[in-house]
């Protein structure tokens, strides 16, 4: 017993260590080598394994009363077996299953009042057997497919085996030839998924003998029974690029889906949206083009009043009359006749101020009012220049004649003369045109100078 279970012990630890040496971090992330749509037809996957086991054969069980087999104490032997499985949908396959080796044990039951037998051996020369099995927890939202998957199994199957009884006497009984039987298969296990294609398989497995004959003896009315604790690999057929169907998340797979559609309808929406602003870029650029294009319609640089695109003399001064085409109008020429000069004359004797002030006597007003009609009806420039005699500082002297002579003015714009066509000046004491030591001479410096053009 201890050379099997070193046996067992060196089996396990063999295949564990393999196990690390292939073992991955569960791929979760979506990709071409192993994903496929949800509803996808069975080419789209790898729906065929084939695995290799090996383990623990002993006819203790987790189900029933152990006390109650037909031998009290269990030996645990070495057992070993393959498989093959086609994957119908996600969470069901098939699996025709072989299994080989031997099932022991010691102290036996007494058999009608007789002392029991000491111990059995029972070669299990084969056993064939098809399973349904169904896979657990490989549904949620969140993983494209899961590392681990829980099982169960139950089938029925069909095994040759040959016995020996060891009596209390130590007289050995062998059955003769091949003893064949059916049973009943039930297990459950796990399965680890260590690279593409490549599962760990941890499993037991219970085996209900459908008669008492399988250790030897016939004792009480119960069926014996077996269990086969195993440890294996499991390996996917065909194209590496295809997920198996047994790992495969038909849940995760529609979440993808959608979260796939989502991005492109967002993709396309972003793309549309870009467009759009692209246009009304393009749109805006156009606008300030043509905004650009009427203002430059509208500009008048010089302010003549003629618009830049039509304007044949640019850079007009400010306040030149112009014709269309935005050039100087020619000015007319001026003629003053000798009555012109002679009502400007008669104004020029007639004008009178106060003493020392620029108020206009009334009595200059009628001579005032024929210079204001000759400026509005012909149109003429007039220009105004006041000076005083030397009587005085020549400050104040400077201030009347300036005075006298914007006197005047106002007087003229009353009358509906232009006043931008009226200049006013005043000299002062600057300019005498007589002597200033007798009163005649003062009196003639004292004066309006009315010059008309």
């Amino acid at each position: 017993m201890k050379t099997n279970l070193k046996k067992a012990s060196l089996l396990l630890t063999g295949i564990m260590v393999g196990s690390k040496l292939f073992a991955q971090t569960p791929d979760t992330t979506v990709n071409s080598n192993n994903y496929a749509q949800p509803f996808s037809g069975g080419g789209s996957f790898r729906t065929w394994t084939i695995g290799v086991h090996g383990g623990l054969l002993t006819p203790y069980t987790i189900f029933g009363p152990n006390n109650r087999q037909d031998f009290r104490r269990a030996h645990s032997e070495i057992g070993y077996g393959a498989y093959i499985q086609k994957q119908f949908l996600p969470g069901f396959a098939l699996q025709a299953d072989f299994l080989r080796g031997q099932v022991s044990g010691e102290n036996g039951q007494p058999m009608g009042g007789e002392e029991g037998a000491s111990s059995f051996n029972t070669k299990l020369n084969w056993s064939a057997a098809l399973k349904a099995n169904f896979t657990l927890a490989n549904i949620n939202w969140f993983n494209s497919k899961s590392s681990i998957q829980p099982y169960l199994s139950a089938g029925a199957g069909y095994m040759g085996y040959k016995t020996s009884v060891v009596d209390a006497d130590g007289a050995t009984t062998t059955s003769n030839g091949n003893i064949n039987e059916w049973f009943i298969p039930v297990g459950l296990g796990f399965k680890f998924n260590l690279g593409s294609g490549v599962n760990l398989d941890l499993g037991y497995q219970v085996n209900f003998v459908q008669a008492d004959n399988f250790d030897g003896v016939n004792v009480g009315s119960t069926n014996d029974r077996f269990s086969y604790a195993h440890i294996g690999l499991e390996f996917a057929l065909g194209s590496s690029k295809k997920p198996q169907l047994a790992t495969y998340n038909p849940v995760n797979s529609m979440r993808t889906e959608y979260l796939w559609k989502n991005q492109q309808t967002q993709q396309i929406l972003q793309a549309q949206i870009d467009a759009e602003k692209a246009k009304n870029a393009q749109l805006r650029s156009d606008l300030d083009a043509t905004n650009a294009n009427v203002a430059k319609l509208t500009v008048d640089s010089d302010g003549d009043g003629v618009i830049d695109a039509n304007d044949k003399c640019p850079n007009t001064p400010s306040g030149t009359k112009v014709d269309g085409s935005g050039c100087p109008l020619a000015k007319p020429v001026v003629v003053v006749t000798e009555e012109d000069r002679r009502v400007v004359k008669d104004a020029i004797n007639n004008l009178e101020f106060d003493f020392g002030k620029a108020t206009i006597r009334e009595r200059s007003y009628a001579s005032l009012q024929r210079v204001a009609r000759l400026l509005v009806d012909r149109n003429f420039s007039l220009k105004l220049a006041g000076h005083t005699d030397n009587v005085g500082s020549d400050a104040a002297n400077l201030k009347l004649s300036k005075d006298r002579a914007e006197s005047i003015k106002s007087y003229l714009v009353s009358q509906g003369a232009n006043p931008s066509r009226i200049e006013a000046t005043g000299y002062g004491e600057s300019q005498p045109i007589a002597t200033n030591k007798t009163a005649a001479g003062r009196q003639q410096n004292r004066r309006v100078e009315f010059t008309l053009y």
